[in-house]
């Protein structure tokens, strides 16, 4: 096909694909390069693997060849290849189990205020010059204020500056499942080896070592390798290295021992700045006005910010309608309840179910598989940020389990929604079509 026409079909797939899955559709998407489209199959290249792995994912995937096959009328067949070798970035640890770094995530698309500027230096002073400037890095705050995102700006940024740095990004519980099944299979030699000859140790939420004596011994025998060999480590928590309950004093002293930096919560005009963020990445047209109300009404964490605004564009796509104030303010509950719009539980089990391709007595029963586990936790997560109801009323519709089981799985899937973008795009999805309907 020729360079022209290819160029004019993926510009016009862009367009549908901004209008009828905006939840996928980023600004970065204009940069995708379409390399053919041959007997059904588009081949798009792209300049390093985080964004493979974000067209890649099934949400996303779907999406695009729905948007070519409007535009040519053909059913067609994507294929996704890193164009630059292997990357513009140097080299990340391979493993199934470790996070992948999203393309969103980088110090271009951060925002920077008075909650978290010391934290964002520090962690460009780290990229700059790895295991020399702060080292460990430690940084704590509530969910949902960035710490996720600077963990992967630090990895994208140390990666391509510095081509061949070995850089491994990890859970906390990943590291200590690794462990486990180390001792299980008798393989802690090719553990500790795998763990302690990477140029960049990055670890999400640490406190999960907690009364884990075992797997506080491996990580401070881990981090005193590293750390002697001048190699760097960033880890965030929740709460500061004296905070964390049943740590050990020697690891409290190490993990102190760099700089240790709190992210507060963002102030209003941060609040704006990071709304107008995420406004320009989705090519959503909002007004100003909105963007106000919405900074204003929303004051925890980045994270409802962007699920308030999902929600707002969610109502506005009924019709299609422009968002407007009054929209806005029906979607945040501004307006009488008699305008606003009810979900129920039993609308979010259908939209699930139907997503998923499961049974609502598979979600009621006790079955703990990913296939079962993972939709009924989405239907938590729904649930909980859709209606009014309490954790133990949302617990009944799903075979009567306890407040506490739907906060985990809330929690895991607000886990997997910073760390996934196709469990992003899946979720923006469902609570699309559920505020359409």
């Amino acid at each position: 096909m020729a360079t022209d026409v290819l160029a004019d079909i993926w510009d016009e797939a862009l367009r549908y694909l901004q209008k009828h899955h905006s939840p996928c559709w980023r600004n970065w998407f204009e940069q995708i390069e379409p390399l053919s489209l041959d007997g059904g199959l588009l081949m798009l290249g792209v300049p390093d693997r985080s964004w493979m792995h974000y067209l890649t994912q099934p949400d996303c995937k779907e999406s695009l060849k729905e948007a070519v096959g409007q535009i040519t009328g053909r059913l067609i067949f994507l294929e996704v290849e890193v164009t630059d070798g292997i990357g513009a970035e140097g080299q990340a640890t391979s493993d199934m189990e470790l996070m992948y770094f999203s393309p969103d995530y980088t110090f271009d698309n951060f925002v920077v205020g008075p909650c978290n500027r010391l934290t964002h230096a520090a962690c460009i002073a780290v990229s700059e010059n790895p295991g020399a400037t702060y080292n460990p890095l430690f940084i704590h705050g509530n969910v949902g204020l960035g710490k996720t995102h600077l963990l992967q700006a630090t990895c994208h940024s140390t990666m391509k500056s510095r081509k061949t740095c070995n850089v491994m990004y990890l859970s906390c519980e990943t590291f200590v499942n690794h462990f486990i099944r180390a001792v299980e299979n008798g393989d802690l030699y090719d553990f500790r080896y795998k763990y302690r000859h990477v140029d960049m140790l990055v670890i999400d939420d640490i406190q999960f070592l907690s009364a884990r004596d075992r797997s506080q011994e491996e990580f401070f025998h881990t981090f005193n390798t590293l750390y002697q060999s001048r190699r760097q480590i960033v880890m965030t928590a929740d709460v500061g290295p004296a905070e964390i309950p049943n740590l050990e004093d020697r690891l409290i002293s190490r993990f102190s021992q760099g700089l240790v930096t709190r992210i507060d919560q963002p102030c209003f005009e941060t609040r704006m700045a990071i709304l107008n963020k995420k406004v320009m990445m989705r090519g959503i047209d909002v007004p100003e006005e909105v963007i106000d109300f919405i900074a204003r009404k929303i004051e925890s964490n980045t994270r409802e910010l962007e699920g308030a605004l999902t929600k707002i564009h969610g109502m506005a796509m009924v019709d299609g309608q422009q968002i407007t104030m009054d929209i806005a303010q029906a979607a945040l509950g501004e307006q009488p309840a008699t305008t606003q719009k009810t979900i129920t539980i039993s609308q979010i089990i259908e939209a699930v179910t139907d997503h998923y391709n499961v049974k609502l007595t598979d979600l009621q029963s006790k079955r703990r598989s990913r296939s079962i586990a993972l939709p009924r936790q989405v239907c938590m997560y729904l649930a909980r940020g859709l209606t009014n109801h309490s954790l133990e009323e949302i617990g009944g519709y799903f075979g009567g389990r306890d407040h506490t089981t739907v906060l985990h799985g809330f929690r895991n899937i607000d886990k997997l929604c910073d760390n996934d973008e196709g469990m992003r795009a899946t979720v923006d999805s469902l609570v699309s079509s559920l505020t359409q309907k």
